[in-house]
């Protein structure tokens, strides 16, 4: 209905952002990582939404990857999956890595997701494992795999698990695949943050 909308964020909530757009301001529902995305007020932005329609309401989320709105719509088609609960998944990991835990069918790399059980992530892979494509999955989990390995050491230590999951997004999956290593990277970019 709506597929895309450019204009002004102009406010940002725990999980929305209000986009102006010819005097109207919109409030678009969104999950953490694309929220942490978003450009300062000043800049003009195009946001890639979904319409979600209830009874009762009408709620509009967006996202700034036109790949994100995709998995985001594959995720709400699932029997038992709400918007709110595809949110949580797109923060799990970047869109590949999620997309490469369907096809791979590791259920336990999409438990990481906020409410998020066994059987709702056997589901999810049931249901989409045949209608996403990504050639290089395989090599995909194992970084996961790290990247969970990673984030349990360093909540441990202390840190929080956002400012972890942030971390590992700015991380090269292609340069460093040895654990010592990541972490070595990872806290590296966390102290720059401190």
């Amino acid at each position: 209905m709506i597929y895309n909308i450019v204009g002004k964020v102009t406010e940002r909530g725990e999980d929305f952002f209000i986009l102006e757009i010819l005097g109207i301001g919109l409030k678009i529902f969104s999950n953490t990582r694309t929220l942490n995305n978003l450009p300062a007020s000043a800049n003009k932005v195009k946001v890639f939404t979904f319409l979600y329609i209830r009874e009762d309401s009408f709620e509009l989320y967006g996202f700034l990857k036109e790949e994100e709105l995709r998995l985001f719509e594959m995720l709400n088609s699932v029997a038992g999956i709400g918007p709110k609960t595809a949110l949580s998944i797109l923060d799990i990991d970047s869109i590949e890595n999620i997309m490469a835990a369907i096809i791979e069918k590791r259920s336990e790399l999409l438990t990481r997701g906020s409410g998020i059980g066994r059987k709702t992530a056997e589901r999810i892979i049931l249901e989409l494992h045949n209608k996403i494509k990504l050639p290089k999955a395989s090599s995909l989990t194992k970084v996961m795999d790290l990247n969970n390995e990673i984030e349990e050491i360093l909540i441990s230590l202390g840190y929080r698990r956002a400012e972890i999951r942030q971390a590992l997004t700015n991380l090269n999956n292609e340069k460093s695949q040895k654990l010592e290593e990541r972490l070595r990277e990872v806290l590296k970019i966390l102290s720059h943050h401190a």
